[in-house]
Order: structure tokens, then sequence, then C-alpha cells
């Protein structure tokens, strides 16, 4: 079999970009017997030339001119791994117009721009690829595009912020509080210094926003994601929902509902023997539920240096051997004009809660409870009440059966109002995935 050689250009040699060069040096041998593929790294272009990295390069490789590259017509793959909605698509577009395929790990530029990413890709005959997008070294975005074509996907689960899974395993294993629980994340490099975007649900959304443009077909606008965080989570309620049998996880989900597709990012609560409860620290894990496969899981490494680079490195020799352009081709989601999707919005969604509320210590408490969620169809599942430390308050904890979240907001209106209730009343879904078979 005779060897194809590859020249590659990398954009931004941040972590990621350095574990790309780190696994395109040290497994060129494996690479070239396993693919047939001869990958050279040909350029690496960063602003910052000086900073150490954890990996050395050939002379010459890195520079800091875009120009360089786009001018190189033996480049046939680039890679962008700048980050960022403005810069980064700026150096996307030039690189497609120059005839390079372009490889990214960019989620928020694929969940917010991405029909007109896909556009440009388009326009030159070229394509993208963004395995590297969602879920680190997962290879959950090829599963979808390919081995789950076949099925109608009634819903996905999914813990993708190894960050927020972190904390919450930590406050659930270990009784720490939020704030001691991110340091440490912080500290162990699983969280950024400026946390936000992972911990307020926002970088949870821009992978469900791709996840669930190519397992429906359909545009996704990001905005339309519901999306709740973790900062307001408190250590009671995980203590709580522990003691009923169940574990705290930030969720994205996306359902097929009668009312349409709903798309959402919230903490909720699992029971403690479904898969997707078993992930802890800073994992990931995807369940997928088709219609002729049935459930499905996907558990790894969702970030990282080199969990993160492994999925560059397979983009890249997709799109080398010619399959990614061929898949882009022919999904019609990627940049071509489809069908508007039918948002299910919030208010309609049916879910169980869970509901801690603060009240007197006096009888008749739980009749007038009962009374507000009865008049709203809403039935209790089950309820906990531990003895009050205060000499006249007292916790209790209600699991609910199935309601609309509409119906649900009104009684956590009308409860709120009522005298006996003295604290704002805390509400978290309870997430019951399908059954297989």
């Amino acid at each position: 079999m005779e060897t194809k050689k590859v020249k590659i250009a990398v954009i931004g040699f941040g972590v990621v970009g350095s574990g790309v060069a780190k696994i395109l040096q040290k497994n060129a041998e494996e690479i070239t017997h396993k693919t047939g593929l001869q990958l050279k790294l040909a350029h690496v272009v960063d602003m910052d030339l000086v900073r150490p990295r954890p990996v050395t390069l050939p002379e010459g490789i890195l520079h800091n001119d875009l120009e360089k590259v786009l001018s190189d017509d033996e480049v046939s793959i680039a890679v962008e791994l700048v980050g960022g909605t403005e810069i980064a698509a700026e150096i996307q577009k030039k690189l497609l117009a120059a005839g390079k395929d372009v490889v990214t790990a960019n989620k928020a530029l694929l969940a917010e721009r991405g029909e007109e990413i896909f556009e440009t890709a388009r326009q030159y005959n070229r394509c993208v690829s963004f395995e590297a997008s969602c879920c680190g070294g997962i290879p959950v975005v090829s599963a979808i595009r390919t081995g789950l074509t076949a099925n109608r996907i009634s819903t996905m689960y999914g813990i993708v912020n190894g960050t927020c899974n972190y904390i919450l395993s930590e406050m659930t294993e270990s009784g720490k509080e939020y704030e001691v629980a991110l340091k440490e994340a912080q500290a162990a490099g699983f969280a950024e210094a400026d946390p936000t975007l992972d911990v307020n649900g926002s970088d949870s959304a821009h992978k469900l926003a791709i996840l669930g443009l190519l397992a429906y077909g359909q545009k996704i606008n990001y905005p339309d994601i519901s999306t709740n965080g973790i900062e307001n989570i408190q250590l009671t309620d995980i203590h709580y929902g522990k003691e009923m049998g169940y574990a705290m996880k930030l969720l994205a989900i996306a359902e097929q509902t009668d009312a349409g597709l709903s798309l959402r990012v919230h903490p909720s609560f699992i029971n403690g023997h479904e898969p997707l409860a078993q992930a802890s620290g800073p994992f990931n894990a995807v369940s997928i539920f088709g219609d002729a496969v049935g459930h499905t899981s996907y558990y790894g490494r969702g970030a990282g240096m080199m969990p993160t680079a492994s999925a560059v490195v397979a983009d890249i020799i997709d799109v080398a051997r010619g399959n990614a352009q061929r898949v882009f081709d022919a999904t019609p989601a990627l940049g071509y004009i489809t069908e508007p999707t039918v948002i299910c919005q919030p208010e309609e969604i049916v879910s169980r809660f869970y509901l801690r509320l603060t009240v007197v210590d006096q009888p008749g408490v739980f009749a007038q409870i009962a009374n507000v969620l009865g008049e709203r169809k809403i039935s209790i599942s089950a309820c906990l009440q531990h003895e009050s430390k205060s000499d006249d308050r007292v916790p209790v904890v209600i699991m609910t059966h199935l309601a609309r979240q509409g119906d649900m907001n009104k009684a956590l209106e009308d409860m709120d109002k009522l005298d006996i209730v003295k604290e704002e009343t805390i509400c978290i879904h309870i997430v019951t995935p399908p059954k297989d078979g």
C-alpha cells in the first residue's frame, strides 16, 4: 500500500494544540501503520512564540503568520484551536476560502455561528470536522452522525461538562460545599480561573446545540436552549436527594415531545442505579435512546489536553481519508436549509420534581402544601421530614409524580405565598431515562 503524505497546519498552540503536536510526532509511525497516511505538521501558528509548551517542535514550524498557511498550497488540512466566536470565525472562513478543510474543537463557534461556517465550507467545496467539540475524546459526534443514523432518536441525556461533574461529585461523595469543590477543581486543572461558562451551563448548552443538530437533522438556535447552571445548588439538597436514592448531575437533555423538541440544560436528580449516576469526577457520559438500537452509552474523559487532542487527530485522519467530506456533503443540517425546529417551550416540559420547603413547625402544614399541589393536579410520590433543629422552622422534602413545568411554576408561586412557608421553595428536576426494551 502506497503511503499518502498529508501536510497539516495547527492554528492555536495552547493546551490542546500542544497535545495535537505531541500525538502527531509521538504516534506518527503507529498512525501510518494503521491508516497508510504520513501526517506531517507543517505549520503551528500562535501569537505567543516564547511561552514554554510540553512539546518541542522542529525548527521553523512555529510562527505567527497565518498568511503562510493560507498561501501554502501543500497544506490541505488546518486545525483551528483559537477558541471564541469572533476571531476564530474569521480564521476558519479564510482557511476554507484558501482551500483547506477545517478541523476544530470550537463548540461555542459551532453552536452560535455554525450555519455561517458550514455554508462557507460548502461554498468552497470543503468540509468542517468537529469531533473534539463535544465530550473531548469520547466519539459521540461520529456515533450520532454515522452509527445511529438509521434511528429516530427519542431522547438524549448528557453529562458533558467535566468541571460541573467534578464539583457535584465532590459535594455528593465528600460533603464539600460548592465554593470549596470549585476551588479544588481549579487547583486540579478541571476548572478555568473564570469558570462562568462551565458552571452556568453555557458550555453544556453549546455542546447540546451541536449534538442536537446531528441527532435530529434540524437547525438548532442556541438561544432556544433553556439553560440553568449549578451555582445555586446547595449541599443540603444533595444530601436529601442522596438519602432518597438520587444523585445530582448537570444534564444536557434533548427530548422529542408532543409539543416539539425539548432542549434544556439544568441540574437534575437521577436514580443512583442509572448508568449516568455512576459517572463521577471530571468524566463525561452520554446516554442516547434510538427506536431501533435502544439504549447506547458513551463514557470517558470529556476534556483535557490528550483526550481532546485524540479527537482532533482522529478528525484529521478522517478528513485525510476522504470520509469526512463524504459525510459532510451528505448531512443536510450542516449548511443546507432544513425545516425549522419546533421547540417545546419550558413550561410544557413534563417531569418529576424535587421540592424542599422551609415551613413553620405546626399541625396542618403538610395538608396546606398538598392542597396547593392538588389544585394544580400535581400528585406526591414521596416525602421526607426530619426533626426541626430550630424552635419554629422545619424542612419538608417532597418528590412528585410527573407534572407539567407550567403547573409546577404556578404551584411554587402559590406555596411561597403561604404564611407557613418561610423561605423560597427549592425546585429541582427529577429525570427518569426511558427503559430499554
